[in-house]
């Protein structure tokens, strides 16, 4: 079966589901143009073999390095024995010299090819294609295979972690500082008490991930504890460089909002793509981005560029409020009514709230009538 198509018509947890129970074989690739990435995913009978970033490749020999699963010395011997003209993959030569067992590498290749696949599952934008065939080698210094069905269940569960952390942690370009806050002795665990060890004000929640060999989704839930717990801070990193980068952006906007006042969507859409390319950390750009796709009446992007727009500036307040729009035009009521609620809530401590303030709050009556309606039957 060979099938492609955008992520906007057939999200990528769907695209996973369906090659699952198709039980097929044969090479996703999802391309995001927007993150500038590829990625790809082997199956075999519907499970996962294999699976890889182009901008995060993760050599296996520096992965186990780096997590202290075998000695620098270790990989040097398995690699000359490769050049010497051992056919053997990586893994297995590294193995049979007994620097690692077997039961250890099918687990550290598993954790590497987890993470290639939660990365992707947070594209919500791209193009995905898949290419049936049982005669496309897996790459890499060893394979494995993971259920589809578990990766999809732990997948949900991080993006529900996830959402309880944005707050404190919208992005892994955050950057923990140790707080004055913090009293007491401190019981930790091993592995809490390395990252805390290699916080030092600059490296970032990935930087974090990238010296100790954990993902950034679990460097991110320690930072969590330890910022409930009054041990550190975490602040938005410094943004230096010339004052003209941040005025090109102001100019950027401006722009995007001219195309979109003379309705000349498909400008504004290209304007706004190629401003994130060169400001990819802009909130304002994230959620003018969000209007072009509004207009566009393509809910589901308009929806993630507002997300990232609150991930960058939690406080961008029209953002709030489109947001609800687009959950509201996708159907989801109850999501809507809550973001609809938080910009309410920042009316009410405006000196001047804004016109369409008595107008959400009749649409926020009137989607919980509609599910308390709905609920009584």
């Amino acid at each position: 079966m060979g099938i492609e198509g955008p992520l906007k018509e057939l999200g990528i947890h769907d695209v996973f589901q369906l090659l699952d129970l198709s039980r097929e074989t044969g090479v996703l690739c999802v391309k995001s143009d927007l993150r500038d990435n590829i990625g790809r995913v082997w199956f075999d009978s519907g499970a996962v073999m294999y699976a890889e970033l182009r901008t995060n490749p993760h050599p296996l020999g520096g992965m186990l390095v780096r997590a202290g699963k075998i000695a620098e010395a270790d990989l040097n011997r398995a690699r000359d024995m490769q050049q010497q003209g051992d056919t053997r993959r990586l893994g297995e030569i590294l193995v049979d010299i007994g620097a690692i067992t077997k039961r250890e590498l099918n687990r550290q290749v598993r954790f590497q090819t987890e993470e290639v696949i939660f990365e992707m599952m947070s594209w919500q934008e791209g193009h995905f294609s898949f290419e049936e065939g049982h005669d496309t080698p897996v790459p890499g210094d060893h394979a494995t295979r993971v259920s589809t069905e578990s990766l999809l269940m732990e997948g949900a569960r991080r993006i529900d972690e996830w959402s309880r952390m944005e707050r404190t942690i919208p992005h892994v370009g955050m950057v923990p500082t140790f707080s004055d806050a913090g009293e007491g002795e401190l019981d930790l665990l091993p592995v809490e008490w390395e990252i805390l060890a290699a916080v030092d004000g600059e490296r970032d929640v990935r930087a974090l991930a990238s010296v100790s060999a954990l993902s950034d989704f679990e460097v991110a839930k320690i930072l969590f504890g330890l910022e409930a717990a009054g041990v550190l801070a975490i602040v938005r990193p410094s943004t230096p460089g010339p004052a003209e980068a941040s005025e090109d952006a102001a100019d950027l906007v401006a722009q995007v909002e001219i195309a979109l006042d003379v309705s000349d969507v498909e400008l504004a859409r290209a304007t706004v793509e190629t401003a994130i390319a060169q400001h990819p950390q802009s909130a304002e750009l994230h959620f003018e981005a969000a209007k072009v796709y509004t207009a566009k009446r393509e809910y589901a992007d308009a929806e993630e560029y507002c997300r990232r727009a609150l991930r960058y500036d939690p406080s961008l307040e029209p953002a709030h409020r489109l947001l609800g729009d687009a959950l509201a035009q996708r159907g989801r009521l109850s999501d809507a009514v809550e973001w609809w609620e938080r910009w309410l809530r920042i009316q009410q401590q405006a000196e001047t709230p804004h016109a369409d303030t008595d107008q959400v709050r009749d649409a926020v009556r009137a989607a919980q009538s509609l599910k308390s309606m709905l609920g009584n039957r």
